[in-house]
């Protein structure tokens, strides 16, 4: 071994020790590994930062930017709504949760999938009664096996199909991985829709966060019944089936001055003014669904023609000029650009038209406002904005555009018309253009950590293949795997890449898994193929810790898992995946000598 190798390998067993301590931030630690390999001579100064513009680190930013922007149009959510009326038990919800966000992961990243449904699951809980830690692990596995199904399914698939391009010259095509990954995904959706009862299901979900520390009671808004909504000439009863019991129709102002305390069969007309009281997302929920008009959205049309709007909560403090106003008395509109969404008043019902009730300390409100105006409208009017909470209510632009845009960015694909990075940047660019995502929106929803993080070990990984350490592995591997058969060897790199995989973050697993495996299979005298694709399965499905993956990390404070969870459902699980993906990739690709 020469002092290169030593010192390659020396710097990314330090990496790795001090991921699995976890004292450190993962992207610190990366950048620090980084900053060591230039500095001991394994990384050339002028290739330090060539992760940051490598193809892969583009296609995971935009991903995560096209997966928020389908998120906030709510678009998943309606889709699925008939059916949620029809999920009263575990035995139903779990294998349609888990089923969707596995058929989604498939399309979209996975942690992008998991994101837009967790809302449902929630949503579900509450309702039924159904513990949360029941659906969402097998959602989050669900949506890590949904992710080998195709190319852009998870990062490892598309990190495996660059090292093939640098093999052989050709990489994996879109949906090269679908023969093996459509039966592991079906096998594991199977499993998990069973196993799920392997879980604790009286776990809470963890009350750390700072939302969990706001007790604001529920809110009063007004909306107006337009031509054309499907509710002209339905019962009040309607709407608050709707709601699911969590939104009320406390008055009814029709003609103007006319108000009623309406009954459940009071019929609905165009133009009636009704005022709702209920949670922000049970009220974004029905006004979208009921095509209702908000009040402060009514007024604010023109406005948001000029630019990106966004709405804010926040509270009236002692010394805010509206305490003892009316809106209208303040202008709030005409003044300051803002229009008033919601109102909630602690121990009380408001029962006033939004634009007539005098405020009060105290007093959380519901905002909108075009973005440019909307901090220092605040700021003037002393109101403390409650930045930890994100409102619903009046924020969602409910479209199927962002499924559309995606849709065509993965024909393009599948056509090998363009590469996944300009596929993927051109959807992410044309949502932003569209306005589904503003420029700050699409800024916060990149998980910036795991793009430095990526970024940086890109040029560690490749400082062991550099130096020739990955061939010092490779043959190591070769005397280990010689006496075995080749399907046993590649069952053996299966669980090579799963073991490392909790430690070393899955992207990370295949820059040093992958050289690694097709140097086997090269030493072997196999065709490389199903090596790289056992690398692929074995990093994707990270079942055993919630630190290996950002789905699992993603679950586990709702949920309220604890570490040990993970290893209840996932250790069988991985043994199932490893032994369908070993049969499924000898047979598929082959293990025949080159």
């Amino acid at each position: 071994m020469t002092l290169d190798q030593m010192l390659a390998f020396g710097l990314m067993a330090t990496t790795i020790g001090l991921f699995i301590l976890g004292r450190l931030p993962y992207d610190l630690v990366a950048v620090l590994a980084l900053v060591v390999g230039v500095l001991i001579g394994i990384i050339p100064a002028d290739e330090a930062f060539s992760g940051f513009g490598d193809d892969v680190v583009i296609i995971v930013a935009t991903a995560l930017l096209v997966s928020a922007a389908i998120a906030r149009s709510g678009a998943v959510e309606t889709a699925m709504r008939p059916l949620l009326a029809h999920l009263r038990r575990p035995q139903a919800q779990v294998p349609v949760l888990v089923g969707a966000v596995t058929v989604l992961s498939m399309v979209t990243k996975n942690v992008g999938a998991l994101a837009m449904l967790m809302p449902v699951a929630t949503q579900l809980s509450r309702r039924t009664g159904t513990s949360l830690s029941y659906l969402l692990m097998p959602m989050s596995f669900g949506s890590l096996i949904g992710g080998v199904v195709t190319l852009v399914g998870t990062s490892p698939n598309i990190l495996v199909s660059k090292v093939r391009e640098d093999i052989t010259g050709e990489p994996f095509g879109m949906f090269d991985y679908t023969p093996v990954g459509i039966v592991i995904a079906l096998t594991g959706v199977v499993f998990l829709s069973f196993a799920y009862r392997i879980l604790p299901g009286d776990r809470r979900a963890a009350s750390g966060s700072m939302a969990a520390a706001f007790t604001i009671e529920e809110y009063s808004t007004e909306a107006r019944v337009p031509e054309g909504t499907p509710f002209v000439g339905r019962p009040v009863s309607d709407l608050e089936v709707m709601g699911e019991g969590r939104v009320r129709v406390t008055t009814v102002i029709r003609e103007r001055f006319r108000r009623y305390s309406p009954r459940p069969d009071w019929t609905l007309r165009a133009g009636d003014v009704l005022l709702l009281s209920g949670e922000p997302e049970d009220l974004e929920r029905v006004v979208a669904r009921a095509r209702l008009r908000l009040a402060g959205e009514e007024v604010a049309e023109a406005e948001e023609a000029e630019g990106d709007d966004a709405v804010a909560e926040g509270v009236v403090t002692a010394d805010s000029p509206l305490v003892g106003a009316t809106p209208a008395e303040a202008q709030l509109r005409r003044k300051h650009g803002l229009g008033l969404l919601a109102v909630s008043r602690s121990g009380q019902r408001l029962n006033r038209r939004l634009r007539r009730l005098r405020l009060e300390v105290g007093d959380v409100l519901i905002l909108k406002a075009p973005r440019h105006r909307l901090g220092e409208s605040l700021g003037a009017l002393r109101i403390l904005p409650l930045s930890e909470r994100d409102v619903a209510l009046g924020s969602r632009k409910r479209s199927w555009l962002p499924i559309l845009i995606l849709a065509v960015a993965m024909a393009l694909v599948a056509a090998h018309l363009v590469p996944v990075a300009i596929a993927f940047a051109g959807a992410a660019g044309a949502m932003m253009l569209l306005r589904i995502l503003s420029m700050e929106e699409a800024y916060q929803s990149i998980e910036w950590s795991v793009i430095v993080l990526l970024a940086a070990l890109i040029p560690v990984s490749n400082a062991i293949q550099a130096t020739g350490g990955t061939d010092l592995i490779a043959a190591g591997l070769e005397r280990a795997a010689g006496p075995l058969p080749p399907i046993a060897a590649l069952a053996l790199v299966i669980v090579l890449a799963m073991a490392v995989t909790p430690f070393l973050n899955n992207a990370a697993t295949v820059l040093v898994m992958a050289p690694i495996a097709a140097n086997l299979a090269e030493r072997l005298q196999l065709n490389p193929d199903p090596f790289l694709m056992g690398v692929a399965v074995g990093a994707a499905c990270d079942f055993l810790t919630p630190i290996g993956h950002q789905c699992n990390t993603l679950v586990m404070g709702p949920g309220g898992y604890h570490f040990g969870d993970y290893w209840r459902l996932g250790l069988p699980l991985s043994i199932l995946v490893v032994i369908v993906g070993t049969v499924l990739i000898s047979a598929v690709w082959g293990l025949n000598p080159v």
